[in-house]
């Protein structure tokens, strides 16, 4: 009997490129507040939480009822950026990421998921802008889950896949993305072309780091081969 194995993939940052979307949003939402706007570098650090725990990181001062004012103001100017830009549509797939999907969605025994700190709707976006969600048997968000690191999304694909976490690889861009597959029992994959540096991926303990969508196949290969 062949093995069920599970590779679950991040959205933004990972599989596609949303930053410029991202930035906007919150620098809009925060310019609606008059509340001094984060740096590029700030806001890309945060990507991966859920937007509320986001907000609280990314600027600690705020009050709860801020935080919450500042959370629907950035859905908002989200929702306002996708009409006046495309959105998710006009956020370009990675190189190689959908020739790296085709062909583990040509493997009977590999199973994919995403989670992802995006909204439910956000993630329907995306799938249906680049024509993705038909690879995904397991899709976990921030509706119905605690912000990564926790793992309860991963916990959650396992029991809808039926994989054990031992088959199991998290592939991510930031240190949330690693240190949620660790706590799941994942093995990890750290992608660098994502918003967290090279030395953050290192320091969260990556089973191992890709340079390109090219390296990938290899790196399931290696780390299923562990299991």
């Amino acid at each position: 009997m062949t093995t069920l194995k599970l590779a679950v993939f991040d959205m933004d940052g990972t599989l596609i490129d949303s930053q410029d979307f991202i930035v906007e949003a919150m620098n809009r939402a925060f310019g609606e507040m008059g509340v001094t706007l984060p740096t590029r570098e700030e806001v890309l650090s945060i990507v991966g939480l859920s937007l509320h725990d986001a907000i609280e990181v990314l600027v600690p001062s705020l009050t709860q009822s801020e935080v919450a004012e500042a959370t629907q103001q950035y859905k908002d100017m989200f929702i306002k950026l996708r009409a006046e830009k495309g959105g998710e549509a006009a956020a370009p797939m990675y190189p190689g990421a959908r020739d790296a999907l085709n062909h583990l969605y040509g493997k009977d025994e590999v199973l994919l998921g995403v989670a992802t700190g995006k909204a439910r709707r956000g993630l329907d976006h995306a799938y249906d802008a680049h024509d993705l969600g038909h690879f995904f048997v397991t899709s976990q968000t921030a509706d119905n889950h605690p912000s990564k690191p926790n793992p309860s999304m991963l916990h959650a694909a396992l029991a809808e896949t039926g994989v054990e976490a031992t088959n199991a690889v998290m592939i991510g861009d930031t240190s949330f993305d690693l240190d949620m597959g660790r706590a799941a029992g994942y093995r990890t994959i750290g992608v660098t072309w994502g918003y967290h540096p090279r030395a953050r991926l290192e320091a969260a303990r990556a089973d191992i780091l890709i340079d390109s969508y090219a390296d990938l196949s290899a790196a399931l290969d290696e780390l299923w081969g562990r299991a």
